[in-house]
């Protein structure tokens, strides 16, 4: 290519670059930029004695979750009646505490940082995740007054792009927002635990299923016994109790069966059921069904209003044969897997 033709090319492509940089520059007009912070950006202020909060995240079902009575408390704090969250809506059922507790303390954590100068038309909300299909909308209320009222859209460098539902043109940037603790799935507000037990504690397990009756005993020196129907099993493997009880002593669930019957489960005719026998009298039972989604299963203890989904790896604790609780029979052998041939005599 000649010298005069590379000068001509190289005017064009700085020609298109320019127009080019006309244009993004005349689209981040559009859609503003962060201002500086300033005496009136407002202060949010919220406290974390609210009592009720509703999240919706875009167009998935809202939760609102609410503070009650705990019915399992015997007596009241210095601060008043002890209180517990529940779920009310989508369902009704008992919240994840802790997780609530930081739900609350977020919200009462939040600070503007600045103003955003944003020309919020039907595009550029869609674009920061502002419009009702994609934001995430947080309400808060105490004693019926509403505290808090607020639409959350994308982050970025200037902090999580707000805007308070009384203001709806204003955007904010705001500093402490946690998205995971709105963005969860319903079941991840919930209480998921099933069972919840000191290992150390457990001196008898008791196993029913398809295979017999299993009776696994702690003896004096804490070592494990285990029997099937009468008799000892070989082979048997007291540390393979330790692995089982550490599988359920925090169990918890992956999933609930909402709106299913002892009968869609299985658990009318469980495949499997365990007692777990603890010092001081305690007694805690599972039931085992069905298989569930992928490989989980259902589970429910036999007085529980709740239908579980639980992991394949706690279920086969409990729907195994004797194998799973013995020394393989040719551990000690070579690489090979078979035991060693004698050796030969000189």
């Amino acid at each position: 290519m000649s010298r005069d033709k590379l000068i001509i090319f190289g005017a064009v492509l700085l020609g298109l670059l320019g127009v080019l940089v006309y244009k993004q520059a005349k689209r981040d007009e559009s859609l503003g930029h962060p201002a500086e912070v300033s005496s009136d950006v407002p202060s949010l202020a919220v406290s974390s004695d609210i009592d009720k909060i509703s999240v919706t995240n875009g167009d998935k079902p809202q939760v609102v979750l609410e503070q009650v009575p705990d019915p399992k408390a015997s007596t009241a704090t210095d601060a008043g009646p002890a209180t517990m969250w529940v779920l009310t809506k989508p369902i009704s059922a008992e919240a994840n505490q802790s997780s609530i507790k930081d739900l609350v303390a977020n919200i009462a954590d939040l600070k503007v940082g600045s103003r955003v100068n944003l020309r919020l038309d039907d595009d550029t909300r869609k674009e920061k995740q502002l419009d009702s299909s994609h934001a995430v909308h947080v309400t808060a209320w105490k004693g019926g007054a509403k505290k808090f009222d607020a639409l959350f859209g994308k982050s970025g460098a200037a902090g999580e792009l707000m805007v308070l539902a009384d203001k709806p043109n204003d955007v904010l940037a705001v500093k402490g927002y946690s998205s995971y603790l709105y963005t969860k799935d319903v079941k991840d507000f919930r209480n998921k635990e099933i069972l919840h037990f000191d290992d150390g504690s457990v001196f008898q397990v008791l196993v029913t299923n398809s295979h017999g009756s299993f009776t696994f005993n702690k003896s004096g020196d804490g070592k494990w016994v285990g029997t099937l129907g009468t008799k000892a099993i070989e082979r048997f493997d007291g540390e393979k109790v330790k692995d089982m009880l550490r599988a359920f002593k925090t169990l918890t669930a992956e999933d609930f069966g909402d709106g299913k019957t002892p009968a869609d489960t299985g658990l009318d005719k469980p495949d499997a059921e365990v007692t777990f026998r603890l010092t001081g009298g305690s007694t805690l039972h599972l039931d085992v069904g069905r298989v569930a989604t992928g490989t989980n299963k259902w589970a429910r203890p036999p007085d529980g209003a709740n239908i579980y989904q639980i992991t394949s790896y706690a279920a086969d604790w409990l729907t195994s044969d004797t194998l799973k609780y013995q020394t393989p029979a040719d551990a000690g052998a070579g690489d090979s897997g078979t035991k060693p041939p004698p050796a030969k005599k000189k």
